[in-house]
Formats: structure tokens, C-alpha cells, sequence
């Protein structure tokens, strides 16, 4: 059986690991997608979610492609307890009930398979709480929610297929 020093010791190591996973080195991340100076990280939170992609024809010429639509999330802590929500909009919603959207003005590469990474700046935040003040919102460290593989032409227009993904969602605010 452990003593409980080893206990503490293995809870301060958690808590250091869950401080550390929310932090965020900016200069570190693509220009793109940097957060500008005089905005201080308010929330880091972890979506696991999904988007619903359609086969559509996609411009002249007759091409088709996976186009993205609705997606939905839900939003954990470091220590995953579920603490907000993000969908269409795109919306995020606290558990406290004040939400903010967000208008995207960045992308960068994640990697094959994986959905960019993305800044955005805060629009219409409503409510007293978690989401209020809010001026920015990343998306980082992307696992999946790309595009599907499968095929998408004429014969395959309209067809849905639904992508899981995870994100890190970064709240920012001003200074």
C-alpha cells in the first residue's frame, strides 16, 4: 500500500502535468495563428468532437468535394470534467451559460488528416461568466477532422459522412 507522501507526491504530479498542458507558447506557433501581444490566456480547454461533411459539386468544371458543415463539441478541462460546449457559429458555450462566437481570421497546417490549426477573434459574447471578455480563440494541437478519404463525385453528390475530432480551445482576453 502507498504512503501518503507517494500519494501526494503522484497528486502534485498530476496537477504540474495538467498546468503545464495549459499553457501556450505562442512564438512557438505559425505566425498565422499567433495571438497578438496584450491578450492573456483566460481558458484552455480540450473539444472532442465531430463534423458532418457533405459530397457536393464544388465550383466550375464539374469537380466535386467533401464540403465541412455542422459541427458540435464538448468542452473538458485539464482534468476532463466537461465544461462548456462549441457548435455552429461557431459558438462557445460555458457551463455557466455565457457564450461567445467567433469570426475566423487565421489558418495553418496541421498535418495530413488533421484540421487546420485556426485563430479567431471574439465577436458577440452574451452572459456573466467564463466566456465574458473573451478577445480571441484558438484551435491547436488537432487530432483528425479532416476531410473524408472516400471518394466524392457526381455519383457520391449529397452523401454524408460524419469525422471525430480532437482540439485544444484557447480563450484569450484582453490584458
Amino acid at each position: 500500500m502507498p504512503s501518503i507522501a507517494h500519494v501526494l507526491v503522484a497528486a502534485g504530479l498530476i496537477a504540474a502535468c495538467a498546468a503545464a498542458a495549459a499553457t501556450v507558447d505562442n512564438a512557438a506557433l505559425p505566425a498565422p495563428v499567433r495571438v497578438p501581444a496584450g491578450h492573456e490566456l483566460r481558458l484552455w480547454s480540450i473539444g472532442k468532437g465531430e463534423i458532418r461533411y457533405a459530397c457536393r459539386q464544388a465550383g466550375a468544371g464539374g469537380r466535386y468535394a467533401w464540403v465541412s458543415g455542422a459541427s458540435t463539441a464538448r468542452l473538458y478541462d485539464v482534468y476532463l470534467r466537461e465544461i462548456g460546449w462549441s457548435y455552429a457559429g461557431p459558438t462557445w458555450k460555458s457551463v455557466d451559460g455565457s457564450k461567445v462566437t467567433g469570426r475566423a481570421l487565421a489558418v495553418a497546417p496541421a498535418g495530413a488528416g488533421h484540421l487546420p490549426l485556426q485563430l479567431l477573434r471574439a465577436g458577440t459574447a452574451s452572459g456573466q461568466g467564463t466566456m465574458q471578455g473573451v478577445s480571441y480563440i484558438q484551435r491547436l494541437n488537432t487530432r483528425g477532422g479532416a476531410a473524408p478519404a472516400q471518394p466524392c463525385d457526381a455519383r457520391r453528390e449529397g452523401r454524408e459522412r460524419v469525422v471525430g475530432y480532437e482540439a485544444d480551445y484557447v480563450f484569450y482576453g484582453r490584458r
